[in-house]
């Protein structure tokens, strides 16, 4: 079943873009531990919030991913970047309208 990871990331005042920037760049590795969409995205009357979509293969397949090496290193590399907030939810996708 899809496993859906909906997240916001607070970041250090000033850093949203460079974080925006870090999260977006081109990972293969997600797309062969079973990431289906990673979608990072900002609102402006929230400067300092990064908003993260994810959607998997299931919930495995995610926890799983935590351990990939270049998971871990762009964890670390992100971590200077965050204030220490973070807000969201989990859940398994039912269906959508969009598909069968």
């Amino acid at each position: 079943m899809t496993f859906a990871n909906v997240g916001t990331l607070e970041t250090v005042p000033g850093k949203r873009d460079e974080l925006v920037a870090h999260l977006v760049r081109r990972n293969d590795s997600l797309a062969a531990a079973g990431c289906l969409s990673y979608e990072v995205g900002v609102n402006d009357d929230e400067p300092n919030t990064v908003f993260v979509v994810e959607l998997w293969e299931n919930a495995a397949a995610h926890r799983a991913s935590l351990a990939l090496p270049e998971v871990q290193a762009s964890i670390g590399a992100a971590r200077p970047l965050l204030a220490g907030t973070f807000g969201g939810f989990r859940f398994d996708v039912v269906g959508s309208p969009l598909r069968d």
